[in-house]
């Protein structure tokens, strides 16, 4: 579904990602791990051309991205989580969900507020409460609801499980897995090894803007040297 291809981005001068190479099959849960500032959310903001590539392809569904606006890469089926939230505090929960209605497609699962109001009962409790009233995890999980009612076939992720209380965290690893069975594809950055592994099939590891491991869990972890060289505080 996505295929990034010797991507090198920047910011101003600072060159942040170098030559990465990485696909994305459909159905996945594909997890891109690393330290901070190991370039993951550049990654993501890479594929939604938010910080464009200077060199490199970014693919989706066989179209190349790369030089596309932001705003039309999101109408072709990309969803895109930032780690900041970014919620209309004004708003309610409800109409922070309309601003992000977009048409059904026939490749991607059908949103309603009804089918989401069902993945977040937390949501459906506050309805009415605007944005700036609820709590983190409670605007977590809003930024992707309203993502979700684009109605998305690939859905990036940026540090899902960052900020938020533990109970919050396996309410929304519990999300990721529903939301892979409803046909969704995510690719997600994450710190937390524990979070990553319990809903990701295969995990990609940056350090330095550059891919130092790919594979499944089980190879992550049969290669401590890895693991520690990369992911250990």
């Amino acid at each position: 579904m996505l295929s990034v291809a010797h991507i090198h981005s920047y910011y101003g001068k600072a060159h942040i990602l170098s030559d990465l190479s990485f696909d994305v099959p459909r159905g996945e849960v594909v997890a891109l791990l690393g330290r901070n500032g190991a370039g993951k959310s550049t990654t993501l903001k890479s594929v939604m051309q938010l910080v464009p590539p200077r060199r490199g392809t970014v693919t989706y569904q066989g179209d190349n991205l790369v030089g596309r606006p932001a705003f039309r890469v999101a109408t072709l089926g990309l969803g895109y989580v930032p780690e900041d939230r970014r919620i209309f505090s004004d708003l309610t929960v409800l109409e922070n969900l309309e601003v992000g209605r977009q048409p059904p497609r026939a490749d991607a699962p059908e949103w309603t507020t009804d089918k989401l109001f069902v993945l977040f009962p937390n949501l459906a409790e506050r309805r009415g409460n605007r944005g700036r009233h609820l709590s983190g995890g409670e605007q977590q999980m809003l930024t992707i609801a309203r993502t979700l009612m684009g109605n998305p076939a690939l859905l990036l992720l940026d540090e899902p499980s960052e900020g938020i209380a533990p109970v919050i965290v396996e309410q929304m690893a519990r999300t990721i897995r529903t939301l892979k069975s409803e046909g969704l594809t995510v690719l997600l950055s994450e710190q937390n090894l524990h979070f990553a592994r319990a809903v990701s099939d295969r995990a990609i590891i940056l350090e330095g803007g550059q891919k130092r491991f790919e594979g499944s869990f089980a190879e992550l972890e049969a290669t401590p040297a890895i693991r520690d060289a990369y992911l250990a505080v």
